[in-house]
């Protein structure tokens, strides 16, 4: 083979591993996105809410899991009202399933079985009054749902969830960013522990996004929360134009909440 025939076959070879390389570039799988579903369940007193709590740590949690979704969060109001809120958070990496879980736990024999007392509630007796859902995808600052120390030495803790709702699509999103590069960070690094961070999809409130941090108790709250406020690069980032909660954030939610129940989380 002569010098220019060699230089050709060369060149070819190249341009074919690399053709090579960018398929298998292509066809590697992306990183893994949680995506969520949180169910707010209103209930017409305590006695419901232990309820539904039982169906979900007898039926629901163990099918969910069986199904592969998961970790499942089941939680109550740390200070509960007469009229109860019961907070469910699945978590699963492919959508469409999370749209299709309620037909994926109705195919579930055992599922039906183990909750069929409160399944076959008559009208007379409703299992609850109802329920709002909303459908989250996580950040990609904190792609996946993080089980916090608390849940995984089956120690008391406190959660808080929190919503912030914006005035604009344009808005939401510049949050979602301040979160995603800074804000994540920073809560680390203060000793603000975050479970997750989602981005609304659908629900009530749009646009929005919900997030959940994981506390020992209110003083570790309180401490972590104090030093998250008073840090320079806090205050220099939510001073910065564009970043203000005057510009983006139009009003806050937020919500004190303790394990419930067959709570994984």
């Amino acid at each position: 083979m002569d010098r220019r025939n060699l230089l050709i076959s060369t060149l070819g070879a190249t341009a074919l591993a690399g053709g090579a390389m960018t398929e298998a570039k292509e066809r590697r799988p992306a990183p893994a996105t949680d995506y969520y579903e949180l169910r707010a369940y209103t209930l017409p007193d305590r006695a419901k809410r232990e309820r539904l709590e039982g169906f979900l740590a007898d039926a629901a949690v163990p099918a969910l899991r069986r199904l592969g979704f998961g970790p499942v969060g089941v939680f109550r109001e740390r200070e509960e009202s007469d009229t109860p809120t019961l907070y469910v958070l699945l978590t699963s990496d492919a959508p469409d399933r999370l749209l299709n879980v309620n037909a994926l736990l109705e195919a579930d024999a055992t599922f039906r079985k183990a909750g069929a007392a409160f399944l076959d509630l008559p009208s007379g007796d409703p299992p609850y009054t109802r329920y709002d859902s909303s459908i989250l995808a996580a950040f990609t600052g904190m792609p996946r749902l993080e089980v916090p120390a608390g849940a995984k030495a089956n120690r008391p803790r406190v959660l808080e969830l929190r919503t912030y709702e914006s005035h604009s699509e344009r808005a939401h999103l510049k949050k979602v960013e301040m979160f995603n590069t800074g804000e994540i960070g920073l809560f680390r690094r203060t000793g603000l522990t975050p479970v997750f961070f989602g981005r609304a999809l659908a629900g009530p409130r749009m646009p929005h996004l919900t997030y959940m941090l994981a506390f020992n108790d209110m003083a570790d709250h309180d401490r972590s929360w104090a030093a998250f406020a008073s840090h320079p690069e806090w205050k220099k980032m939510s001073t910065t134009p564009g970043f203000t909660d005057k510009e983006i954030v139009s009003n806050i939610r937020r919500v004190f909440l303790v394990p419930a129940p067959g709570s994984q989380i």
